[in-house]
């Protein structure tokens, strides 16, 4: 399983949606690091615990575009993507990400 812990492998500031918005974007975290390790192996997990804060356009982006991009259906990621929260503090991080995911649309 491939673990990608946020603050020490992307950023402890993450922030924004779009690359022209942040260089710590959503959109360069999901198609620079999550989609290529989900391509690469066939479990991923990503941690949560360290970063300052999670914008909700960061990971909207990050994941719920994994959905909307065509990447992978809400019930892959669901047997293929981990999110962990050890600190209670990531636990509504990781609520939203569940809620990112299972609302995106997918392609038809």
């Amino acid at each position: 399983m491939k673990v990608i812990n946020i603050a020490k492998d992307f950023s402890r500031y993450p922030s924004g949606r779009y690359r022209r918005d942040s260089p710590v974007s959503g959109q360069r975290f999901r198609d620079d690091f999550l989609r290529p390790a989900l391509e690469a192996n066939k479990e991923v997990q990503v941690v949560l615990d360290g970063s300052k804060s999670f914008g909700s356009s960061f990971l909207e982006e990050a994941f719920g575009g994994l959905v909307r991009t065509g990447s992978l259906r809400s019930k892959d990621l669901g047997i293929r993507l981990f999110i962990v929260a050890e600190s209670p503090i990531y636990e509504t991080y990781k609520v939203k990400i569940e809620k990112y995911i299972n609302a995106a649309e997918e392609p038809n």
